[in-house]
């Protein structure tokens, strides 16, 4: 079995969440970064826009675990007038946290923004401007249910009997020509009047009134990893290998954008074989297969026992509407203190006698 080359590249994070999609309220975290998050990494930093094969060996460790309390902000695609926080954005048409505080609910219902019961104004201009729009777009609504109903009726009433009246006059004669006319002048007529009131609709109402938000906020947490070290073992094409090692301190953060890396060493390494009994101080992520077939193991005695847990992690992903789609997941066992009895097609040594079992 020839040895094979790799890019071995070392990291220290202070701080880190690689974040388990399926959590929520505690924004769990997984032990190292998954397969996902390290090659994502990776082709962002190379710029590449598709996926490049790359086998990928993902191995740690940190001191402790803990929790941070963060508060989350949730604002409303609309404002609700009995709760919440009453919010003006400074943007409506952007994601941004920046926003005034108008006026907070006091109690979890029977509030009222617009009436002023049972809340805390923080802005009393702001909140006098949210209750004029308001007033503005109750008109509006009544209006609109009354005379523009109408108007809308009688636009159609005079289409429907210039209608009936095409049906007996003949086709060529002037009389139908005055009435297709007539048609096209009151359909322009009715397109016209309709776009005066949206475009005053618009700009006096619907406009200013999006600024307005309903603020929700609740405690949440993250699971925070403390003093990270990780050993990233990488086998590809020469090219992509080249692309990474050129690139690899471009690399600012992995995790969250907030995660911020030190890549302490970035070399090439040719990977070796033993026969020797190698035990790893770390943590990993190893190959189901590998673990089944008990080439890798932690427990002692002849039986060759695995200790850990399963994940399924993505590896292969397609672009599908600007958006990464995993199509392939593959098993691994999360554990420490693993040890190898020989190498073999996918566990390898490197000259560091780290245990390298590519994903």
């Amino acid at each position: 079995m020839n040895g094979v080359k790799a890019l071995r590249i070392k990291i220290r994070q202070a701080s880190a969440n690689y974040r388990k999609e399926e959590t929520t309220e505690n924004k769990m975290t997984y032990p190292l970064p998954p397969l996902s998050t390290v090659s994502g990494a990776l082709h962002s930093i190379c710029g590449y826009t598709e996926y490049k094969k790359m086998d990928i060996s993902i191995q740690g460790k940190f001191s402790s675990m803990r929790k941070k309390v963060y508060r989350d902000y949730c604002f409303l695609n609309s404002t609700m007038d009995d709760r919440g926080t009453l919010v003006k954005m400074k943007n409506e048409s952007m994601l941004s946290n920046a926003f005034t505080k108008v006026a907070s609910a006091k109690k979890s219902q029977g509030n009222s923004f617009f009436n002023g019961t049972t809340i805390q104004v923080h802005d009393e201009s702001l909140l006098q401007e949210y209750r004029d729009l308001k007033v503005l777009g109750n008109k509006i609504a009544e209006w609109k249910s009354t005379e523009y109903k109408e108007r809308i009726q009688n636009y159609k009433q005079e289409k429907n009997r210039l209608a009936e009246q095409k049906k007996t006059a003949e086709k060529g004669s002037n009389e139908y020509d005055e009435i297709v006319q007539k048609e096209k002048q009151i359909k322009a007529e009715e397109k016209e009047w309709k776009k005066k009131v949206s475009d005053y609709e618009t700009s006096n109402y619907k406009i200013p009134i999006s600024k307005f938000r309903s603020l929700t906020t609740s405690i949440k947490y993250y699971e925070i990893l403390d003093n990270v070290q990780l050993i990233l073992h990488i086998r590809a094409e020469e090219e992509v290998l080249n692309d990474i090692y050129h690139h690899i301190y471009d690399l600012k953060s992995l995790g969250r954008s907030e995660d911020f890396v030190e890549v302490t060493d970035a070399e090439l390494v040719e990977l070796l074989e033993t026969y020797e009994t190698v035990r790893s101080p770390y943590s990993a992520y190893l190959h189901y297969d590998d673990v089944k077939n008990r080439r890798i193991y932690t427990g002692m005695g002849p039986e060759r026992l695995m200790f850990g847990t399963k994940y399924y992690l993505g590896k292969k992903y397609e672009i599908q509407d600007g958006k990464r789609i995993f199509i392939e997941k593959i098993p691994v066992v999360y554990t420490s203190d693993f040890k190898i009895r020989k190498t073999s097609e996918n566990i390898w040594i490197d000259d560091q006698k780290n245990i390298v079992n590519f994903l």
